[in-house]
């Protein structure tokens, strides 16, 4: 079997699987529970819980990416922190996303060791003390004034996906208060995806990234290109130039090469930049895709995400950590998560667990695209996503401080089948993705938060 690693969110997996309770309807149905029944995420509740994941001391932040209880400490990754910005801009929190942005331009602009433009896949954000004993005294800024990369669990690499979100939301960003540096930012990371991971293999498009070393990383991700294609076009609307559209043409041929018009899917990408690589089958290329295109000839890959990607998360069933009576209902993240026999920490996964942020993500793509049904199944994917805002993550903590009102990532350990796996944790990406649903926003078309 062939894989690629879709990487910005792969975590090194220490972490506990937590319990929860919660009720959920069944997804069969296209129409809305009635009043009372579950409610939608509620998006300033959430945002509180954003905020508290960001911390507020210093001139700059990003947002630590999962309670304390996944055994990451304070790791931001800079993808969780773009859509953290996205959130809170559709929110009309625009001091808590300047924050953060002006958390992006800074480990930018004081990496310890480039200077091209480039964002680490990780940051730290909070003093902690490691497994070893080793203490980390610093937040995001370090005692010599630069950015406290992610060293410890190797978070060094730069990928194009965590290129192209943070671009996107410095361009938001820009949008919304006028401020140049976010365009500036954002122009340097359209420089550094062009200049050092353009893919010259026959598919075109862009190469996944460096890793820590500063090698490339020849594999193609459909997922990246996607991010591509929104954020070049982004790029260009707001500062013209025929490398940002010769870039965006570049992305949307290596996904249109991507798609199976007989299963009315994306394949995940390659992992030479000559052949496609067919399985397994992730949803973000999907939903994604139509977010970041609205092409109607891709349409479909959300109603084959929606049933080929579904599961209910019920207890008593094999492997699930929800208690008794309780089911949570939604999708997963590939084909191969409702197959996995992967076990984490010792932990089987559950075949059926739910992916929560990518449950958001088809709400909100639904939303977006608004053909008939749409809007009524967004509705019910959101309720159980609020289910398991309520009932799952409690006793939970960021910095040894309570914390809640997030979503949990996953409701039962899922593996994605790219080698890493969702727990039963508040994650700030999750959280922000509900927001961004909640709100029927479209966060890779500029003006649309």
């Amino acid at each position: 079997m062939i894989q690629i690693r879709t990487s910005r969110r792969a975590l090194l997996l220490g972490a506990a699987a937590l319990g929860a309770t919660a009720g959920a309807p069944s997804l069969a149905s296209a129409a809305p529970q009635p009043p009372g029944a579950a409610a939608a995420p509620p998006v300033q509740g959430i945002l509180d819980f954003i905020t508290a994941m960001t911390p507020s001391e210093g001139a700059v932040a990003l947002a630590q990416s999962y309670a304390d209880e996944l055994g990451l400490f304070s790791t931001a990754f800079v993808y969780d922190s773009a859509v953290a910005v996205c959130a809170a801009l559709a929110g009309r929190r625009t001091a808590l996303a300047r924050r953060i942005g002006d958390g992006l331009l800074f480990a930018q602009d004081h990496d310890p060791d480039y200077d091209d433009g480039r964002l680490r896949q990780a940051y730290n954000v909070r003093p902690y003390t490691f497994y070893d004993g080793s203490y980390n005294p610093w937040g995001l800024v370090r005692a010599d004034g630069f950015a406290n990369v992610g060293w410890q669990f190797g978070f060094l690499g730069t990928a194009v996906g965590d290129m192209a979100w943070p671009g996107m939301a410095l361009l938001h960003l820009h949008h919304a208060t006028g401020d140049t540096r976010y365009l500036t930012g954002a122009q340097r990371i359209g420089d550094w995806i062009i200049d050092r991971a353009t893919n010259p293999g026959t598919l075109g498009g862009f190469r996944f990234g460096v890793n820590a070393a500063d090698q490339i990383v020849p594999n193609v991700s459909t997922e990246h290109n996607v991010d591509c294609i929104a954020f070049f076009r982004m790029l260009r609307a707001a500062a013209p130039d025929p490398r940002w559209t010769a870039a965006q043409h570049r992305a949307e041929d290596l996904v249109h090469e991507m798609w199976q018009p007989d299963g009315g899917y994306f394949y995940t990408g390659s992992n030479d930049g000559d052949t496609i690589n067919p399985y397994p089958l992730p949803l973000d290329p999907q939903t994604w895709g139509w977010l970041s295109m609205r092409d109607p000839r891709y349409a479909g890959a959300l109603d084959w995400a929606r049933t080929a990607l579904a599961v209910t998360d019920t207890s008593g069933a094999t492997h699930s950590q929800l208690p008794a009576g309780v089911t949570v209902s939604g999708v997963t993240f590939s084909s191969a998560s409702k197959t996995t026999t992967a076990s984490y920490n010792g932990i089987p996964a559950a075949q059926q667990g739910v992916w929560l942020e990518g449950t958001s993500q088809l709400a909100c793509a639904l939303n977006d695209r608004s053909r008939p049904q749409d809007r009524a199944r967004a509705v019910l994917l959101l309720q159980q996503v609020e289910v398991a805002r309520t009932h799952l993550g409690s006793g939970q903590h960021v910095g040894g401080v309570p914390v809640t009102g997030g979503v949990v990532a996953a409701s039962s350990l899922i593996d994605t089948g790219f080698g890493f796996g969702y727990f039963q944790v508040q994650h700030v990406g999750a959280s922000g993705w509900a927001v961004l649903a909640a709100l029927r926003t479209n966060p890779m078309w500029a003006g649309q938060l």
